[in-house]
């Protein structure tokens, strides 16, 4: 026994002194001349995975983007400050406001929709909150809100440095492709657990953009995934919150804090291991031992997902988006009353988390209630929860029944039964603010000027819109400030 314990002690001197002799001989290289930041601290080669990936992100800040990746960076970033300003006057958003005045720390970011500024961390965190209020913002297709989490994370960085329009569009762009790209290659195995992939998307994501707006270099980067890897967190029991505001922090709030997190660590000087995606112990092994590490450098620079994510028309669930669309299309084809209808059939996924929820913005039937009555739903009429217990309301619910279905057996999506026996139908294959249905710059502004407007009037929206659709001209970010924050 004493010598197995002599042993134990010899090994951990001896890998104390390594640790010594690497910190100190490291130590001494960090300061010569020309040494990129942090070169001298790398001891092991990194992955080609790894190798590729870290420079395309620290490269981004410069690197030239096709017009169409702009314009629709440009749609996203001004539907998610939309989205931020209108949750503002939400309890999440209220609840967002009020951390971020009792504990904003250094007035250096912007907490938009209020008067507050805090520290990157604390605005990250609020502006995600506020982002995902409710369900306005957007969706890439495989479960992640990339702009809820990475825009907040690219402005309180863009803050913190004072970099320009274009670099933020940029940040926001290298953001949904990173995030996008670690929950393809952590497919199917992250999918199949309880863990969120909205967060762990999201904290990628946010920390690829709040990397780039720090202007972090290639090693640099490593250590930021490095980091961004140990911060990944987030299970699956969100569905279960009925107030929208835990929803909110893991979807926007811990993702965005987090990836800011990373990149102050890295850029004040911090050091981690070099390559996180493999050896051991590492960040795939962990999640999806399965996965596919190409996954991560597929087609960089070729497919930009900022142009694959979807604006959703309407302000509720995203599975809630096509039968509003199928019902819209068949309420202008064959206009009809409430009160002719029978039954309203809806096929979905089984299971679905906006299947009789609390909140009507993520409750189908209730949606399809006030869609039968208003012919249209707003983001008022989503947001309304009093209207829940309206017997005019209830009345129309109780007629919407889901099906199981699914995207390549479920066709009709819709089907609505009248009294007299007439049966009407209709499937959306593409709904609109999709990539196969993209919405057009005049309707992106529409919306969101609906969204704003209430909030900060006509004038104070019409001059935010300006701003954001020509960001890439601004030659620092903060000065946005002005048009985000209200008294």
């Amino acid at each position: 026994m004493e010598n197995g314990r002599k042993s134990i002690t010899n090994r951990v001197a001896g890998l104390t002194r390594r640790a010594v002799l690497r910190g100190a001989s490291a130590t001494i290289v960090a300061g010569l001349p020309g040494m990129e930041p942090g070169a001298a601290m790398a001891t092991e080669p990194a992955s080609p995975a790894m190798t590729r990936l870290s420079a395309y992100m620290s490269e981004a800040q410069g690197r030239a983007l096709p017009a169409e990746a702009i314009e629709k960076a440009k749609h996203h970033i001004l539907d998610t400050f939309a989205a931020m300003i209108s949750g503002s006057e939400l309890p999440p958003g209220r609840a967002a406001i009020q951390f971020a005045r009792a504990y904003g720390g250094a007035k250096i970011a912007t907490v938009v929709g209020s008067n507050v500024l805090g520290g990157p961390m604390e605005a990250a965190l609020a502006n995600g909150v506020l982002a995902h209020s409710d369900e306005t913002d957007d969706s890439w297709p495989d479960g992640w809100h990339p702009g809820c989490n990475v825009v907040p994370a690219a402005l309180a960085m863009g803050e913190q440095f004072g970099i320009g329009g274009m670099h933020f569009v940029r940040a926001v762009t290298l953001g949904y492709d990173v995030g996008a790209r670690v929950l393809t290659a952590l497919r199917p195995g992250v999918f199949d657990t309880h863990k969120s992939t909205h967060s762990i998307g999201g904290i990628f994501g946010s920390a690829a953009a709040a990397g780039c707006a720090a202007s972090l270099s290639a090693q640099q980067m490593r250590w930021l995934l490095d980091y961004t890897a140990q911060q990944s967190s987030g299970i699956a029991a969100w569905d279960r919150d009925t107030d929208h505001i835990e929803k909110g922090f893991v979807f926007g709030g811990m993702p965005a804090r987090s990836g800011v997190t990373s990149a102050l660590l890295v850029h004040s000087g911090w050091t981690g291991i070099d390559d996180i995606l493999s050896g051991d112990d590492n960040f795939l092994l962990a999640n999806a031992p399965h996965g596919d590490a190409s996954a991560l450098t597929d087609k960089l620079g070729e497919r930009y997902e900022i142009t694959r994510t979807s604006i959703k028309k309407w302000t509720v669930g995203t599975p809630i988006q096509g039968p509003l669309d199928a019902l819209e299309i068949m309420l202008k084809k064959h206009p009809f009353e409430p009160d002719q209808v029978r039954e309203v059939v809806v096929r979905m996924a089984p299971g679905s988390v906006v299947d009789n929820r609390e909140m009507p913005d993520v409750c189908i039937q209730h949606m399809i209630a006030v869609m039968l009555i208003d012919k249209t739903a707003t983001f008022r009429s989503a947001h309304d929860k009093a209207r829940m217990q309206d017997p005019a309301i209830l009345r129309q619910r109780a007629k919407v029944r889901l099906e199981p279905g699914t995207a390549a057996s479920r066709p009709p999506l819709v089907v609505v039964t009248l009294n007299d026996g007439t049966r009407l139908s209709e499937d959306v294959t593409a709904v609109l603010g999709t990539a196969g249905n993209p919405m057009t710059r005049d309707q992106v502004v529409e919306k969101c000027r609906d969204l704003m407007t209430p909030v900060i009037g006509a004038p104070a929206g019409a001059k935010l819109i300006q701003a954001l659709l020509g960001v890439e001209n601004l030659k620092n970010i903060r000065g946005l400030r002005p048009l985000l924050q209200r008294a």
